[in-house]
């Protein structure tokens, strides 16, 4: 199932899809993560939500189980299909988790982002019913300890040890209960306003140790509370419902409640209702959490329209009130993730795309090169892998607004520099900034197109550009292209010769060229065309071999390049289309 860009539930609009998988589309991450004693070292509640909207989740917890229920009423059978996270909610990585209890506030606010609800009585009954492995509850003596992270600690490595003497015949995934007491939602809480419901702790012969609770504050959380996410979306006779809208039907909430209607199926009317992971702006360095290498720090948005930002920084030591933040936008490649963006050292069984691009280090060579600016990477990806056909159904109005603003906001306080950049379809996103604003935005110092330029249109955006090269000395452009159009895939041409970034490039040349001096010069098969002391700089590449070299120009140190030409530190420790300079800076998993 291919990963969308939101932090919400894929919703399988079928029953015999909804009897199959439902998914829970926290963020793939693409290597483990970091495990849970590494996030740990500074365990915080509030903390929890950022590490889940980063995807610091086991990836079992991320395929749901159905459990099957049934009531009567009025004569009729009903049949109902509801879908359960495999073990309560934890994070860390399948090798090394924490089983994470919380108050209803937190948790309310992760199960509303996820597309979630927590369960019923009922629903935990049933849930104990269908569970594939059943654990003995395994209660600690009650001290004031109990409440505190080194209890909740010590209760998860004794529910792992439970849990591993299963693996060989119930693998992670299998849908697993009896160690905790659930979370609930009750009609008890109806009208009260600082309470938290609590049931279950299953022993083996099915009676619950904890009987429906709720004389516990909303601030009570101990070792013994899980949280069992539910999908909102559930089946009942052959058709998709909302769980909340079956529990408000008097004839169908019987399926998962025993205690009658339930109209407020929430928390979110006893607490303050959560803002939704991922959705609200983030601030630097608050919002953001340790990206697990060379130091760096990472947050994720989802913004409007199916955007999904990852934003990458490094330590906060790196930041300085009087040091520019040089703040680069890179727009995804066409079919490419933003894990596959950034890179890493591939494992036995990675996908090739991993390898192809490594935009992540990069940046980090770049970081150790650019002393006097501080390099964040905003990572650009939609949900339907390609910035053309994002434009075609979107259209170009609110991209300064919703994108770039939004962005530039989280370093409120500094002197941010801005790059507009991308590769492949990426550069779309640049040109439709260009249409939907009078002009190049007077923040933007660099726009780099990265074998990337397919849309540009000499009625649209040459004016734009020329009046933005001419209004600083500090703006730059940099195109990069092969020859395309002589490419051959499978033995025959897939572009033609003015609709390739070949084709392109040299139509951008001969515009800028009427108003610009350029200088031209052939190194063996690479064209460099430049012009205002090298603040504009054509790199295009011959290609009589009539090979596919689209990413080749960015692995061979084109993102490095692009970002320092014009620059004293152009071609500094490294070579444009040489070997990779970077080496030392990917990341190994």
């Amino acid at each position: 199932m291919q990963r969308r860009a939101s932090f919400a539930l894929f919703y399988c609009c079928s029953l015999v899809a909804s009897l199959a998988a439902q998914t829970l589309l926290i963020p793939a991450r693409s290597e483990q993560g970091l495990g849970a004693r590494h996030l740990t070292n500074q365990f915080s509640e509030p903390l929890i939500p950022g590490w889940v909207a980063l995807g610091y989740v086991p990836q079992f917890l991320t395929r749901l189980c159905p459990v099957n229920v049934t009531n009567i009423s009025d004569g009729r059978t009903n049949i109902g299909t509801f879908h359960v996270a495999p073990d309560y909610l934890a994070i860390g990585n399948d090798d090394d988790y924490l089983l994470t209890p919380l108050t209803p506030r937190t948790a309310q606010g992760i199960a509303d982002s996820l597309a979630c609800t927590l369960p019923t009585r009922k629903m935990v009954d049933a849930i104990y019913a269908a569970a594939d492995v059943k654990l003995e509850p395994q209660p600690i003596p009650s001290t004031p300890a109990m409440t505190t992270f080194p209890v909740f600690a010590q209760h998860n490595e004794i529910v792992r040890t439970q849990r591993a003497a299963f693996l060989g015949t119930h693998p992670l995934g299998a849908l697993v209960a009896g160690h905790k007491k659930d979370v609930v939602i009750s009609a008890k809480l109806s009208g009260t306003t600082n309470k938290v419901a609590i049931y279950g702790w299953h022993r083996t012969n099915g009676a619950p140790i904890q009987p429906l609770y709720t004389g516990h504050s909303e601030n009570w959380v101990d070792y013994s509370h899980g949280i069992r996410l539910v999908s909102h979306l559930m089946f009942v006779n052959g058709k998709p419902m909302n769980v909340a809208s079956v529990l408000a039907d008097p004839k169908l909430c019987g399926l998962i409640s025993d205690e009658g209607v339930i109209t407020h199926a929430s928390y979110s009317g006893t607490v303050s209702t959560p803002r939704p992971l991922g959705q609200w702006n983030r601030k630097w360095p608050e919002d953001f959490l340790p990206g697990g290498h060379f130091g760096e720090m990472v947050a994720e948005l989802q913004l409007s329209r199916d955007v999904r930002v990852h934003i990458n920084a490094p330590s906060p030591d790196s930041f300085a009130p009087n040091k520019p933040v040089l703040l680069i936008f890179y727009a995804l490649p066409n079919g490419n993730t933003i894990e596959q963006t950034i890179g890493k050292t591939l494992q036995p069984g990675d996908d090739w795309h991993f390898d192809i691009q490594h935009i992540g280090a990069q940046t980090r060579f770049l970081r150790h090169m650019l002393t006097n600016q501080t390099v964040v990477v905003a990572y650009l990806e939609n949900s339907l892998k390609s910035w053309p056909a994002w434009r075609r159904k979107f259209g170009d109005t609110g991209i300064r607004n919703d994108i770039f603003i939004t962005v530039k906001q989280i370093f409120t306080g500094y002197d941010v520099r801005v790059v507009f950049t991308g590769h492949s379809g990426g550069g779309s996103l640049t040109f439709g900034l260009l249409n939907s604003a009078a002009g190049v935005p007077s923040d933007v110092e660099r726009i780099a197109f990265l074998d990337s330029n397919y849309a540009y249109a000499t009625t649209n955006h040459l004016a734009k550009l020329t009046h933005w090269l001419k209004a600083s000395t500090n703006n730059n452009l940099t195109v990069l292209a092969y020859d395309d159009a002589n490419a051959l895939l499978e033995g025959k041409s897939f572009v033609s010769a003015e609709g390739g970034t070949w084709g392109r490039s040299h139509a951008m040349l001969r515009d800028l060229g009427v108003i610009f001096p350029f200088t031209s010069m052939t190194n063996d098969t690479l064209r460099t065309h430049t012009a205002l002391d090298g603040r504009i700089q054509f790199l295009l590449k011959e290609n009589p071999d009539r090979k596919i070299l689209h990413t080749v120009q960015v692995e061979r140190n084109g993102f490095i390049h692009a970002m320092l030409t014009g620059t004293p530190l152009e071609g500094n420790g490294y070579e444009y289309l040489g070997p990779r300079a970077y080496t030392n800076w990917i990341a190994f998993p």
